[in-house]
């Protein structure tokens, strides 16, 4: 009997507990309440502009993003905000993309990197292509990445542009939360791209055990004797030129060191670093294309690296390289003199070089192409090289930098001051003049004498 009167009696609170709980229920019908309960549950709405990015052929930018595990991030960015994803194309992320670039991408220890990368690619804004500027110009736009900066532009032609990338698809998906743009290529922040530079110079220097520099003959570019230990790192005894090759089309010269199996740093890895950089910087490919293609300076630059010496390089972008004649290309050895003109035997950063010329106004630094120099100087809040019409400003700072390489981009391409012709000095010889011999008054009183007889003529001294 007690059992039936309790099991009654929690019946009758179950019920009580129930009704209480219908106008909760009644109230949780209206909208505002059930996108909060949704966006706490963590479900998106099936027409998200995330769901259509996971369900589009955009799917290798889809895969990182699971593999990033932000797909909780963008949904809670989702719920707050209407967002624009620039989304590469897929060739762009399984071909063109460097195999060492995306490797160090996948890597378990890298994915702040990775996460980073994919919110450079998301703006917390719609901007669909009517948002998109209609006249030549940039606009700069926040990135969900922190404290990175993308710029939209438009070239005149009706292209649209994301830091120098095409947008090929716009609005290849639009949905009630945001928009979706196909792009060429991926978009690298600068601080993935240093973190990639430094992780690469950090494994080459760790990865080999530094080995002293034997000691050379500038002379006969022969060992004298056995270098004594050295701290790992020192630069080297042999000056760069002397290092340097010959000419293009002789034998490089005989390393000056180390003399082990192994190199200080790994030399054509830096220089395939910068190179790779400057490609996905922008604005720079005739001069990867010089250095790569048209003359062998990045197999030599990579031997001069892992040799131990320090380069920095001037690079002209592509509008500067475009106003190269044919004349100036076309003569042997001409795009290696040039480029030899732009390398300094120095490691320089923008902020050194402009410290540098703010104290000591002009400042002459020393080139491969010797014995010529190029000029530095401080001009409208930058650095301005060379003098004159030939000159060229600072254009883009600090493009790539490691410790051994710095890559400093400039607007003009420089030409070293053409060297002034010595005056030639002729040689006038003085006119002979003959003079005739004067005679003597006794010699002029027997001629007389002679000629009242008709005999002058047979004496010669009287003619």
């Amino acid at each position: 009997m007690d059992r039936r009167i309790h099991g009654v009696a929690t019946l009758l609170f179950s019920l009580l507990i129930f009704l209480s709980g219908l106008p909760f229920l009644a109230f949780s019908d209206s909208p505002n309440l059930r996108l909060s309960v949704a966006s706490s549950s963590g479900q998106i709405n099936s027409n998200s502009v995330l769901v259509a990015l996971l369900d589009s052929h955009y799917t290798e930018l889809a895969e990182l993003v699971e593999k990033a595990m932000l797909l909780q991030t963008l949904e809670d960015t989702v719920g707050a905000h209407n967002i624009t994803i620039f989304a590469p194309r897929n060739e762009a992320l399984e071909r063109d993309l460097d195999p060492e670039f995306k490797r160090f991408l996948l890597e378990p220890g890298n994915l702040k990197s990775l996460q980073s990368l994919l919110m450079f690619h998301i703006i917390p804004t719609r901007i669909g292509s009517q948002a998109l500027p209609t006249q030549t110009g940039s606009t700069r736009h926040e990135t969900l990445s922190k404290s990175e900066f993308i710029r939209l532009a438009n070239n005149g032609t009706g292209e649209w542009t994301v830091d120098r990338a095409k947008i090929i698809h716009p609005d290849v998906v639009s949905r009630p939360d945001g928009v979706i743009h196909g792009i060429e290529r991926l978009l690298v922040p600068r601080s993935v791209q240093d973190d990639f530079n430094r992780r690469r110079s950090l494994q080459s220097i760790t990865a080999v055990k530094p080995e002293g520099a034997p000691e050379v003959d500038p002379r006969t570019h022969r060992l004298k004797k056995p270098a004594p230990p050295v701290k790992p790192g020192s630069p080297p005894l042999l000056p760069i030129y002397d290092a340097m090759a010959p000419g293009p089309s002789l034998a490089p010269a005989p390393a000056p060191g180390p003399g082990g199996p192994h190199h200080h740093f790994n030399g054509e890895a830096q220089v395939k670093d910068f190179i790779q950089t400057l490609l996905h910087y922008g604005g720079y490919n005739e001069m990867a294309d010089i250095l790569v293609n048209l003359t062998s300076l990045a197999t030599e630059m990579g031997r001069l690296v892992s040799e131990g010496y320090v380069l920095t390089v001037l690079a002209p972008n592509d509008e500067a390289m475009a106003k190269l004649t044919t004349d100036q290309l076309s003569e042997p050895g001409a795009p290696e003199q040039i480029m030899y003109y732009h390398l300094i035997p120095e490691y320089q950063t923008e902020e050194s070089m402009y410290n540098t010329v703010r104290r000591f106004g002009k400042v002459r630094y020393d080139t491969l192409r010797l014995p010529h120099k190029v000029v530095a100087q401080e001009a409208d809040g930058s650095v301005k090289f060379g003098q004159g019409d030939g000159s060229a400003y600072l254009f883009d700072p600090d493009i790539y930098t490691d410790g051994r390489i710095s890559v400093q981009g400039i607007d003009g391409v420089l030409f070293p001051p053409e060297e002034e012709e010595k005056p030639v000095t002729r040689t006038v010889q003085p006119a002979k003049v003959v003079v005739k011999q004067r005679r003597g008054k006794l010699l002029e009183a027997a001629c007389r004498m002679l000629g009242t007889f008709g005999q002058d003529s047979r004496f010669a001294a009287c003619h």
